[in-house]
């Protein structure tokens, strides 16, 4: 199922189908950046603050809800800049409100507890609308192309990374930063242009400048005498034990095809309880 913003009118009984990809785009970037606030006699409301430079995306979700909602701007300082300038988008509608919470976005503060929806959806869409809110894409200091993710949701980071792997085939181990708790997910070089290539596809509902961005790195190029990183061996219970019972670190090496480097540090990882051992 899909349509086209400008060529269908939206409809309360449609209205966050997360089959349709812009709703599913739109779900996912509210989770990462909108806030949903109640108050008493079932008050509340949605509200997403982004730069002003962004204000389309804002008229867009306007565009794609049937309830009365407003956009307006602001100029304030902030701790990142002196004039900060902003657009609002608020949304009161009860109904609204009712139908995105129990899709899974909480009341109040939610950037550890949010979690991928539990019913059908859009994945490569509402992965982007999570990128776009929390994410980034272009290149690295070093000229590489990447596509990254910050999120504090475990769910999220897990998903973000099982869906990666689906289109990639790059592996990702997750970790929470150490000073903020933040899961930092990222992919550089090919697997970065793979990913960014199906997530923001022509004609996608995305920021403008996140798609120019996400366009720029298809035409780089691996210079030449780059090496490629080897493959993330895939451990198993048998190799384990296969590591446990050479007589030598070459020994296993050997037997199991790798160099002994990966050998030694798996083998240190088993018997210091990094990794439990096989049974």
């Amino acid at each position: 199922m899909n349509f086209l913003v400008a060529d269908c009118e939206p409809s309360v009984h449609r209205f966050m189908d997360l089959r349709v990809p812009e709703y599913a785009y739109m779900f996912g970037f509210l989770q990462a950046d909108g806030h949903l606030s109640q108050q008493s006699r079932q008050r509340g409301r949605l509200t997403v603050e982004i730069s002003a430079r962004d204000i389309d995306l804002l008229r867009t979700f306007q565009k794609l809800t049937p309830y009365n909602s407003s956009i307006t701007e602001r100029t304030r300082s902030t701790n990142f800049a002196e004039t900060a300038h902003s657009a609002i988008w608020s949304l009161c509608s009860l109904e609204a409100r009712t139908k995105l919470n129990e899709l899974g976005l909480p009341y109040g503060r939610k950037s550890k507890t949010i979690t991928p929806p539990g019913i059908e959806f859009s994945h490569r869409d509402y992965l982007r609308g999570v990128v776009d809110a929390d994410g980034s894409v272009g290149y690295t200091s070093q000229g590489f192309p990447f596509l990254s993710l910050a999120t504090k949701s475990t769910a999220i980071a897990v998903f973000a990374c099982s869906y990666a792997r689906e289109i990639t085939g790059a592996e990702r181990t997750l970790k929470r930063n150490a000073r903020d708790g933040i899961y930092n997910v990222m992919y550089t070089k090919e697997n970065a242009q793979q990913l960014t290539a199906h997530v923001y596809y022509p004609g996608c509902l995305s920021l403008e400048r996140k798609q120019i961005a996400a366009d720029s790195i298809a035409p780089w190029v691996r210079p030449a005498g780059m090496g490629r990183r080897p493959p993330r061996i895939q451990w198993t219970a048998e190799m384990d034990r296969v590591l446990l019972a050479a007589p030598t670190i070459a020994h296993a090496a050997a037997e199991l095809g790798y160099s002994t480097s990966p050998c030694q540090n798996r083998r240190w990882k088993l018997l210091h309880g990094v990794v439990p051992l096989p049974d």
